[in-house]
């Protein structure tokens, strides 16, 4: 039977008892900052602005996609506001986070117009053809006037 407790390694007599077992493992606060520092110079705005947007994109399919979570609203908000960020994206993911976004205008347009009626915000469901200029999701009323008609962004070229 191994009920004997297990010696320390013989590093950790001579430490204080502060953290036991994993207090040299564990960074204390100042390497914490340091680190997290490091990171900060490495880290670029494009890179943020992506994973915000891939978040922005996951979230937005989860309030479209998921019967228990659907909330039309905020799924308009997550698509304009991809929208509003693509054009600062780097040209690669760029084009991939436009295709996405399609995706999702397709499938908003889906479950936002399944009775003919009015999308959430007072708008108008965009045409199934996909038909219309780089207009987004349907948005509130207010605003969108005749120089904004409701309809479905493609992407250029297309």
């Amino acid at each position: 039977m191994s009920s004997d407790p297990t010696p320390p390694p013989p590093e950790q007599p001579d430490q204080p008892d502060e953290g036991a077992a994993g207090a040299e493992e564990q960074p204390d606060e100042e390497e914490l900052r340091r680190r997290i520092e490091e990171g900060l110079r490495q880290v670029r705005v494009q890179d943020v602005l992506l994973e915000s947007v891939v978040t922005l994109l996951n979230l937005t399919a989860r309030r479209i996609g998921k019967d228990d979570e659907r909330d039309l609203e905020q799924a308009r908000i997550g698509i304009e506001a991809v929208r509003s960020l693509v054009p600062l994206l780097e040209p690669d993911p760029q084009t991939q986070v436009r295709n996405a976004l399609s995706e999702l205008q397709m499938l908003f347009a889906r479950h936002s117009g399944g009775g003919g009626g009015e999308a959430p915000g007072g708008a108008t469901p965009p045409p199934a053809g996909g038909e219309g200029g780089p207009e987004g999701p349907p948005g509130p009323s207010e605003g969108a006037g005749p120089e904004r008609p409701p309809g479905l962004w493609v992407p250029p070229g297309s």
